[in-house]
């Protein structure tokens, strides 16, 4: 199992095939398995690569470090040892968040095209924010479960991420969520419900696609769309049969829908 240092926690990795990098950041409580159809599927055409979050997956359970800025920096240091150079960076959920957030402390010297897959420029209900789906009471609601019901917060998430969710989608989310211990869960979601880009998008310099299900009971479609607003040279991909996770949901749509992103680049 591959493993690479960064920033002082261990990072379990997966790297697969030749060609232009494709690298996948997933999911708050989640893991790279949820990619497993796009690291597989699209091996053939591309290299494609991604990591565990610290405190996620199989990466080191890190004491500190659970911050959208310091898995931005993590990403800084895991590109920087690959020495991926003109890489599209397909961000799932936070996993777009902190490809937003390396953008800004980092820029896009070694980023060839960004992918937002369902999420908006801000979580959280701020008064002058049109599409905010956080409030204060639904931030703490998650923060009980994940200090007083596991399983709990497994439905709540299993609930949000899906349209149908099947019996491989529910054992894949018990399995990756539980093994990220309940302090970080805390600490990260806190986190991830409070950030806001909406000073940083219109910044973007490369192109960005935005892929938005479309079945999903998370949030609004619009709040996804936004993005695409946002960002100068961006365009919106509907996944009809999508909640919140067209890798997953759509695989084989999905791929042929980067690919194209990514050959166009």
């Amino acid at each position: 199992m591959p493993y690479i240092q960064c920033e002082g926690a261990d990072l379990y990795y997966e790297d697969r095939g030749e060609g232009e990098p494709i690298l996948f950041l997933h999911g708050v409580l989640h893991g790279l398995r949820f990619f497993e159809p796009q690291l597989a599927g699209l091996s053939d055409d591309y290299r494609t690569i991604a990591f565990d979050f610290r405190g996620h997956g199989r990466s080191e359970k890190t004491e500190l470090g659970h911050t959208v800025p310091q898995y931005a920096r993590d990403l800084h240091a895991f590109v920087k040892q690959l020495d991926l150079k003109d890489v599209t960076i397909v961000g799932w959920s936070m996993g777009a968040f902190v490809s937003w957030d390396y953008v800004d402390q980092f820029g896009t010297d070694r980023i060839r095209g960004l992918v937002n897959v369902d999420i908006e420029a801000t979580r959280f209900q701020w008064d002058d924010y049109d599409y905010g789906l956080a409030r204060l009471g639904d931030i703490q609601s998650l923060l009980e479960l994940a200090q007083s019901d596991q399983l709990g917060l497994v439905d709540r998430f299993t609930e949000q991420v899906f349209a149908e969710p099947t019996a491989e989608a529910k054992t894949l989310q018990y399995d990756e969520i539980t093994r990220t211990p309940p302090p970080i869960q805390s600490a990260i979601l806190f986190d991830t419900h409070t950030r806001d880009y909406r000073s940083v998008l219109p910044e973007m310099d490369v192109p960005m696609l935005v892929c938005a299900g479309t079945a999903e009971t998370r949030g609004s479609v619009d709040a996804v769309r936004n993005v695409a607003e946002l960002v100068p040279n961006a365009r919106v991909e509907p996944f009809e049969a999508s909640g919140h996770c067209p890798p997953f949901e759509e695989p084989e749509r999905f791929n042929r829908v980067l690919g194209r992103f990514v050959d166009s680049l």
